[in-house]
């Protein structure tokens, strides 16, 4: 009784002690910290970063960017932990294959009737002329081992193991969603931040015109050969070019900060580009020529896939809850009052259990119908999916025409506009041209420019664009890392 009570106390002990440093540990503080530390090596396996990313020191090309990205992006991250949770899911169901053993051991103490005639027996210790109406307290310390081996479950085992291998193969799907969407967002990004750039340049040079023209014109005034409202107009237009410049700054800080968060950095991380487009895209001709490839490659489509072969087994694991379960059991134990076990007095039990449900209230049969059911869902959002990728394509594939078409007629424009602002400016300098004609002019000319550069930059987003919607641009990422490693 005594040694019951004392190791029952130490045990109390234990778990209080265990349960408090546990509840420390799972702080959100401890947590990050251990974060920070070196991953296991399951983990660094597959490419997990083990910490927050830096910003690069050098400038970006577009490769690097989308590799950087793949690397550090959250959204990557999560998709590659749902990967490794999947893997871990088929090992747990390919477990069932496998026996269960494991010990245990137990102390006992009580006055039961039935507890002192089976643990006194299992002792080889029953008194004899015991009264088994009144056979007073008794004390047991037992410890065993237990197997269990399950031989037959209608299948259930061996469904649900391809139902994890399918989970999986969901998951590295979901992956490369990830992969092929944050991949086109960095392309997206990444001439956001060219074009900026060049609206930048656009907005300096315009500034710098009108100021020479302005001083001219100043002293033209002064000499009294100019009119003040000319100087005027001047002065409004270079207000007007300054605050295109600021626009077009605050355009290029915002892309970077978008950028930045793509990649994983923080909004404030300093990133310069090379401008570098390397990332060649060889895309399909047109809509036609890319409805297979979409459809043999989107990973949208091949998880939705996926949901429909787990969801078919699902009904045939429904189907298996009318069949018989079949287990072969072992157990080896020895008992005593006082830990004293002694190999003469050991016990054995081995056998084959069969349980077999012969009516469960319609539980079974309502579980088939919830997984048809389930299966008729999957397969609508089949469908559903399908008809988004073909719109999808279809979409981007018009935005890449209307894209191009704009290249086209950009750079005549450019053009056009700056043969004509060469004549207005040389009549305006011969006194034949007003100074608002030689300000529209101008206008005309840098706005026709930074539609030719936002031109040029949208039809590289178009073309990432239809990359995305054929799966593509996540696999040319991919292709981009083994190539940079």
């Amino acid at each position: 009784m005594r040694t019951s009570v004392l190791l029952s106390g130490i045990c109390a002990c234990f778990l209080a002690a265990f349960g408090c440093a546990g509840v420390e540990r799972h702080t959100y503080q401890n947590i990050k910290a251990r974060r920070l530390e070196p991953l296991p090596a399951f983990l660094a396996e597959k490419n997990v970063p083990s910490a927050a990313a830096r910003p690069p020191k050098d400038p970006l090309s577009l490769k690097a960017a989308v590799v950087l990205a793949l690397a550090n992006n959250p959204d990557v991250d999560m998709a590659v932990a749902r990967v490794l949770q999947a893997g871990a899911a088929v090992r747990e169901a390919e477990a069932a294959f496998f026996p269960r053993a494991g010990v245990y051991a137990e102390l006992n103490h009580g006055d039961a009737p039935s507890a002192y005639l089976f643990k006194t027996i299992d002792q080889r210790a029953l008194p004899p002329g015991a009264n088994f109406n009144d056979p007073g307290s008794f004390d047991n310390t037992e410890a065993g081992l237990v197997l269990q081996w399950n031989l037959f479950s209608g299948g259930r085992d061996f469904l649900a193991r391809h139902a994890a291998l399918s989970g999986k193969a969901m998951s590295e799907w979901g992956r490369a969603e990830a992969e092929n969407a944050v991949a086109a967002a960095v392309i997206d990004a990444y001439f956001n931040i060219l074009a900026a750039q060049d609206f930048t340049a656009i907005s300096k040079e315009s500034v710098s015109t009108v100021e020479r023209q302005l001083q001219i014109t100043r002293a033209r005034f002064e000499q009294g050969s100019a009119l003040k409202s000319d100087m005027l107009s001047l002065e409004v237009r270079l207000a007007q070019a300054k605050e295109e410049l600021l626009r077009a700054k605050n355009a290029r800080a915002l892309g970077a900060a978008a950028l930045a968060n793509i990649l994983g950095l923080a909004p404030g991380a300093e990133i310069s580009l090379s401008g570098e487009e390397e990332l060649d895209l060889h895309l399909p001709k047109d809509y036609a020529a890319g409805v297979e490839m979409a459809l043999a490659y989107r990973p949208e489509l091949m998880r939705a896939r996926e949901m429909v072969r787990q969801a078919s087994m699902g009904v045939d694991m429904a189907r298996a809850g009318f069949l018989p379960r079949v287990d072969a059991q072992a157990k080896y134990w020895m008992a005593d009052e006082s830990f004293d076990w002694e190999t003469d007095r050991d016990n054995y039990a081995a056998g084959i259990v069969l349980n077999w449900d012969l009516f469960a209230g319609g539980r079974r049969a309502a579980a088939v119908r919830k997984a048809k059911a389930s299966l008729e869902e999957m397969l609508a959002a089949d469908r559903k999916t399908t008809q988004g990728v073909l719109l999808d394509l279809k979409s981007a594939f018009l935005r890449l025409g209307e894209a191009l078409a704009r290249v086209e007629v950009a750079g005549a424009s450019v053009a056009q506009a700056q043969e004509t602002l060469r004549l207005v400016k040389k009549q305006y300098e011969e006194g034949s041209a007003t100074v608002t004609r030689y300000l529209e002019a101008e206008l005309a000319h840098n706005q026709s420019r930074m539609r030719a550069a936002n031109a040029r930059y949208d039809k590289e987003k178009a073309r990432a664009a239809v990359g995305r919607a054929l799966g593509y641009c996540g696999r040319c990422g991919k292709e981009a890392m083994r190539s940079h490693e």
